[in-house]
């Protein structure tokens, strides 16, 4: 183990499923974690449980589509840990709706989670990691980001991810930042 060890992680979404499952895994692996989510109690919970098992981690109220949520979480985990050199784009919602029964409200809501959240963390975190001489972000798509299935807005939203991802990779890899997305398929969270 200690793959990660002396390193900062940032991990969106951390408050159950996946990104629960990947803080507690960056801890066990030696990093110093900070992961947020909107869903602070559940949160709090699982900051306390690392802690517990020997972990480091900080849990902090993070909703991905505010700007100034991604600018506090950067800044806490350079406070806390002093750098940052990876950040898990996490979060990320869905409905099962095909276009016609797609609502404006909902294709807007998916799109500023699973997209626009993307982009801003990885345009708040690029700055630090550039700091810390570079970095790894990593990006939960999905399945549903490399095929044609009928959840529209779901669909789309990692599709955007998937293509995302490859710019901020050909962009920030010469800084020694890399950047790659994760397709997973269905998980039940």
């Amino acid at each position: 183990m200690g793959r990660l060890e002396g390193k900062v992680a940032l991990i969106s979404g951390g408050a159950r499923g996946q990104g629960e499952a990947e803080a507690r895994l960056f801890t066990r692996e030696g990093a110093g974690v900070v992961f947020g989510d909107i869903l602070d109690a559940e949160g709090e919970k699982v900051e306390v449980e690392i802690n517990e098992t020997g972990g480091d981690a900080k849990y902090i109220h993070l909703d991905v589509t505010d700007e100034a949520d991604w600018d506090s979480a950067v800044k806490e985990a350079v406070n806390s840990y002093g750098k940052l050199d990876i950040l898990v784009n996490n979060a990320g919602i869905g409905v099962s709706k095909n276009v016609e029964e797609t609502t404006l409200e909902e294709w807007d809501r998916i799109q500023n989670v699973n997209s626009k959240g993307v982009f801003l963390g990885s345009k708040a975190a690029i700055p630090a990691m550039r700091e810390s001489g570079g970095g790894s972000i990593v990006n939960i798509s999905s399945i549903a980001g490399l095929i044609g299935m009928s959840s529209a807005a779901y669909v789309a939203s990692k599709g955007a991810v998937r293509l995302l991802t490859k710019s901020i990779a050909v962009q920030y890899g010469p800084e020694n930042i890399r950047c790659n997305s994760v397709h997973p398929g269905y998980v039940e969270t």
